[in-house]
């Protein structure tokens, strides 16, 4: 879902301490988006469930032992896993949802990016019109915003920021993270799977 403006501009200083606070991962995986027929949603659900998934709310994210599942669209979810052969799960859930949904494999035109560390909500709201204030923004929360002028899909983890930006812009997002972050202390980049996030919980 498209978040509204900031309630109030952010303090954008870097902070004194943050110097080597924050770490840009890249992951691959898996990524399935569903998507229920016009008011078939909660027929989806009830399937989700039969296959132990649980399909959050817009605006919210699900994290289980192996997969990811968040939505920012009524009645569409993407599903996050670690990678299996090409277009094997999106053709496990077309089938099991059948005449009541569709599902795509989005593996390859989307990119998942981790922004960790104690300054990485402050250094997003340089280029991001969400308020990452944690108030607004809560652990499992999702939302679709725009930053460096690139649509991006946001996460809240308590392992930091997950970001999902179309392949054929990553590049110039990594890019621009490596920028933004360097005042903060950039760590050195590392892989990430949906299955080392799998430690972080929310209430």
């Amino acid at each position: 879902m498209s978040a509204p403006e900031p309630r109030s501009t952010p303090d954008r200083r870097a902070h004194p301490d943050a110097a080597g606070g924050v770490q840009l991962r890249c992951g691959a995986m898996d990524i399935v988006q569903i998507a229920a027929r016009r008011g078939r949603g909660d027929e989806v659900k009830r399937i989700a469930r039969g296959r132990a998934v649980e399909l959050p709310a817009p605006g919210r994210a699900t994290l289980g032992a192996d997969q990811l599942v968040l939505c920012v669209r009524p009645e569409r979810w993407l599903l996050l896993a670690a990678p299996a052969s090409p277009g094997a799960s999106a053709q496990l859930w077309h089938t099991a949802c059948a005449g009541i949904g569709v599902a795509l494999d989005l593996s390859c035109g989307l990119s998942a990016l981790q922004l960790a560390g104690p300054a990485a909500r402050e250094m997003l709201v340089r280029g991001c019109r969400l308020d990452l204030d944690p108030q607004a923004f809560p652990l499992g929360a999702a939302a679709a915003t725009i930053i460096a002028q690139v649509s991006v899909i946001l996460v809240a983890l308590p392992s930091g920021v997950l970001l999902l930006t179309p392949s054929s812009t990553a590049r110039h997002m990594r890019e621009w993270l490596t920028c933004v972050a360097q005042p903060f202390g950039l760590m050195l980049h590392t892989d990430f799977t949906v299955a080392a996030l799998s430690g972080d919980q929310w209430s």
